[in-house]
């Protein structure tokens, strides 16, 4: 199954196939299963509001780093 076109994170079923879990076990989720297993790892990822793992497409095609929200603009300020 592809991802669709223009994807920025992997989806559910590739993060599955990434980590190994596809379901929970011992009273854990799978997507408390699934933020462990990345973070042994070593995979940079992002846990959203519904307690789900999001990874950036980017780290697994093999970019040195994941899209990073820019701060907002700041004015620079001058000692008078």
């Amino acid at each position: 199954m592809n991802p669709p076109l223009g994807s920025t994170f992997l989806t559910g079923a590739e993060i599955a196939e990434l980590t190994g879990i596809r379901t929970g076990k011992n009273g854990r989720t799978r997507e408390q299963l699934q933020i462990e297993q990345l973070a042994r790892m070593a995979i940079p990822h992002y846990v959203n509001a519904a307690s789900r793992p999001i990874v950036a497409r980017a780290i697994i095609e093999g970019a040195k780093s994941a899209p990073v929200a820019q701060s907002a603009w700041e004015p620079g300020l001058r000692a008078a």
